[in-house]
């Protein structure tokens, strides 16, 4: 009734105040956290994070790394072991250029989400698969493919292990920055709607 309305206002108040004062994540329990992230999403009053992940891509970091550690956290993760576990991913794993990074940091995301942790539990192992695929297809809907070497345009697997320098050129080449925000926009829609 009245009562949880006015405790919901307090919590946004206090969530908004709190969060620009940048605390550690550990300063509200994640279950609060979730809720009133919820009512703000509802209210329309918490801001879209897209821009973020691009922004961390800018910074330096992987496809993977600026998608992945820009939601981590509603989901109970921090940041350093967010940007740590999804290090690998980028460059279409390990610069291999196999599945984009931001298509593998959508599919850890719905892991952490929706992820199954019953061997035996093949219900759920059908639910994440599901998740997955409809965040992939909505991805290769927009770009054709989830591969990053043909994002890219390039043919075979990259020789070297080593991370091209980011210059003016390499962001203006690549089509990584719109690939991250389309990631960003589908976990958004999709994984979003109930944190």
């Amino acid at each position: 009734g009245q009562a949880e309305r006015a405790l919901q206002r307090a919590e946004v108040f206090y969530y908004h105040r709190e969060a620009g004062k940048n605390l550690p994540q550990r300063s509200m329990p994640l279950r609060k956290r979730q809720k009133i992230q919820k009512v703000l999403r509802k209210e329309g009053l918490m801001e879209s994070r897209v821009k973020q992940a691009v922004a961390t891509f800018e910074e330096g970091y992987t496809c993977a790394q600026s998608v992945f550690s820009t939601y981590a956290d509603l989901f109970g993760m921090d940041r350093q072991t967010a940007l740590k576990l999804s290090s690998p991913m980028g460059g279409g794993i390990g610069r291999m250029r196999e599945v984009c990074g931001a298509v593998s940091a959508m599919a850890l995301l719905a892991g952490l989400k929706e992820g199954n942790t019953d061997p035996a539990n093949e219900e759920g192992k059908e639910k994440i698969y599901l998740l997955t695929r409809q965040m992939a297809d909505r991805f290769k809907k927009q770009f054709d493919t989830i591969i990053c070497r043909e994002l890219l345009g390039i043919e075979g697997m990259e020789e070297s292990a080593k991370p091209s320098a980011r210059t003016q050129q390499y962001y203006e080449e690549r089509p990584c920055l719109k690939l991250i925000a389309a990631a960003a926009e589908i976990i958004e829609e999709m994984l979003l709607d109930d944190v």
